[in-house]
């Protein structure tokens, strides 16, 4: 939000069907608390809320696919409407996953008939809240937070498919009475070839996805939505934007720039008070995540010590889902306290901080701890604002939505 009030631009926030639901997901949040913690936090940074865009990332059975078609369904219509009646304005429809007897992709007539339902029901309810969301349709994506396996060979989507997504949509939406949801279609979603796993990153190839680009020409009025562009190179995602792939997304590329400063910060303490490696934040979060393995464990392949590494440094930053946890909380307050009043010789910001570092040199960034965390995840957002033409040095802004999430 500080980065969007800078720019003088939106931000656009998303959350998934597993995060929040109305069952409250795993956060434990419903999109209503969801929605009254961003505009909490709004309120606290003085970011006007009217210039938040709220949304939801592959609402559908996907959290219930483990039980019968119908029932996954009846879930995910009620999960839906309590995104659209809570004032969320984007909503990716995703049912492509199979419940359970079924295959794990389905058709695109099946697909789209399933996608069609979920619709009527946000239109219903969007018509009684007076609200006017927009839709996201499609699904060829990387899997949410990165690759588990090793990165082989990674398909671009084909225009015909797109063009065959696009066509299926439009006959079933209409069918089921839901044209007004499917002309408020904004974006595809679709693979231009960008992945990342724990180790590695699949940068964008503008000449792979040049043909799937093309296909925007026979679809006016729509972009691409691009998954998993997180660690792209600046010039990646820019040229990301340039082809028609509007709306980029990121998450762990954000929580994994958190995880480098307190590191570093943790590294600092180190370096100043000896003693603080009994007490270091890096030992606090490997007790954590082997107290509890949940969300690490089939994730990271390899021998113990493979794992020990990927566990705190991997791209696919599982230790993200181990920050708001009571005792990681704590021990990064004690980090932050331990150094904040301190004066934070500007070598050891040099060494540990180094991209911070000049900033701090030449007096434009204030070296507390809170500021140097704060900074480093804002540079990352940079980026992703700078490439969808959204700095005010740009001289130009993009549609509501078409920012990072």
């Amino acid at each position: 939000m500080r980065q969007a009030a800078a720019d003088e631009t939106t931000v656009l926030i998303e959350a998934t069907c597993n995060q929040v639901n109305h069952e409250g997901g795993y956060t434990g949040f419903t999109p209503v608390a969801f929605r009254d913690q961003v505009h909490n936090i709004a309120d606290e940074v003085g970011f006007p809320r009217q210039q938040i865009v709220l949304g939801g990332d592959h609402l559908g059975p996907n959290p219930w696919r483990h039980l019968p078609a119908e029932v996954a369904l009846a879930q995910a219509e009620a999960m839906v409407a309590a995104y659209v009646a809570a004032g969320y304005e984007k909503i990716h429809i995703d049912t492509s996953m199979g419940c359970q007897g079924e295959p794990d992709h389905l058709p695109d007539s099946v697909t789209a008939e399933r996608a069609a339902r979920l619709a009527v029901v946000a239109q219903t309810v969007a018509s009684s809240a007076g609200t006017a969301p927009r839709y996201v349709i499609g699904t060829e994506v990387p899997v949410p937070g990165g690759a588990r396996e090793a990165i082989d060979h990674l398909e671009v989507t084909r225009p015909e498919a797109v063009a065959a997504t696009l066509e299926a949509h439009r006959l079933v939406f209409a069918a089921a009475g839901a044209e007004a949801a499917f002309e408020a279609v904004i974006a595809l979603v679709a693979q231009p070839g960008v992945e990342f796993d724990d180790r590695s990153v699949v940068v964008y190839k503008p000449e792979r996805a040049r043909k799937l680009s093309a296909a925007l020409g026979g679809m006016p009025g729509l972009v691409f939505e691009a998954h998993s562009t997180d660690y792209q190179p600046a010039e990646s995602l820019a040229r990301l934007v340039s082809d028609g792939f509007a709306i980029l997304k990121v998450g762990p590329g954000l929580t994994f720039a958190l995880r480098e400063a307190l590191y570093g910060l943790d590294q600092i303490a180190t370096a100043l008070y000896p003693s603080w490696s009994e007490h270091s934040l890096v030992a606090e979060m490997e007790r954590e995540m082997l107290a509890n393995p949940r969300y690490w464990q089939s994730h990271y392949q390899g021998d113990p010590e493979e794992q020990r590494v990927l566990r705190h440094f991997s791209y696919s930053d599982r230790i993200r889902y181990y920050w708001a946890s009571s005792p990681a909380q704590d021990a990064v307050r004690r980090l932050l306290e331990r150094l904040t009043g301190t004066s934070v010789p500007a070598p050891l910001i040099s060494q540990f901080l180094p991209t911070l570092y000049p900033r701090v040199a030449n007096g434009t960034l204030d070296p507390t701890p809170r500021t140097l965390v704060l900074e480093a995840v804002r540079d990352v957002l940079r980026v992703y604002a700078a490439a969808c033409g959204e700095t005010k040095s740009a001289g130009r802004r993009s549609a509501p939505g078409s920012g990072p999430k």
